[in-house]
């Protein structure tokens, strides 16, 4: 079980996995498609993030952007990897989904990339319900990135 938390982003541990998450954004995806926001773009206001922790330790963080009235976007996933495949990302991705309906968003979307480092993410977004669709927002597709959405 993991204690979900809203996040400022002003803990070392949280920075420190925010951090890796970009580090591992550059380093596996081309520089023009690196969406990933940093710590500015994640406290701007319409941004939400939270972190999961056990037993003092952060295992994953994860971020809702308002799109607008109806839409949101899930931003900056990652989980550390001493917490790889034990439900952090699970059950933060449950947190992120719950917020979008409390807050009358009826479409949760995400842009990502392609290969091997991003399965893991893809099969949990394919899990909870996420479907491939076209771009949104400011995004524009190529042969690198993709998007998914969830109707809510």
């Amino acid at each position: 079980m993991f204690d979900i938390l809203e996040d400022d982003l002003t803990g070392e541990q949280s920075r420190s996995l925010l951090a890796l998450h970009l580090a591992g954004m550059h380093a596996n995806s081309p520089p023009e498609a690196v969406f990933a926001l940093d710590l500015s773009g994640l406290t701007a206001p319409g941004v939400t993030v939270w972190s999961a922790w056990r037993d003092g330790r952060i295992a994953s963080i994860g971020a809702m952007k308002l799109l607008g009235a109806a839409q949101a976007e899930v931003k900056s996933m990652r989980t550390h990897p001493d917490f790889f495949r034990m439900g952090a990302a699970a059950a933060l991705l449950d947190t992120i989904i719950d917020a979008a309906r409390a807050k009358g968003v009826t479409r949760l979307s995400l842009e990502t990339g392609s290969g091997p480092s991003f399965e893991p993410a893809l099969a949990l977004y394919r899990r909870r319900g996420f479907r491939p669709g076209d771009a949104f927002s400011d995004y524009e597709a190529s042969e690198f990135n993709q998007f998914f959405h969830l109707d809510l």
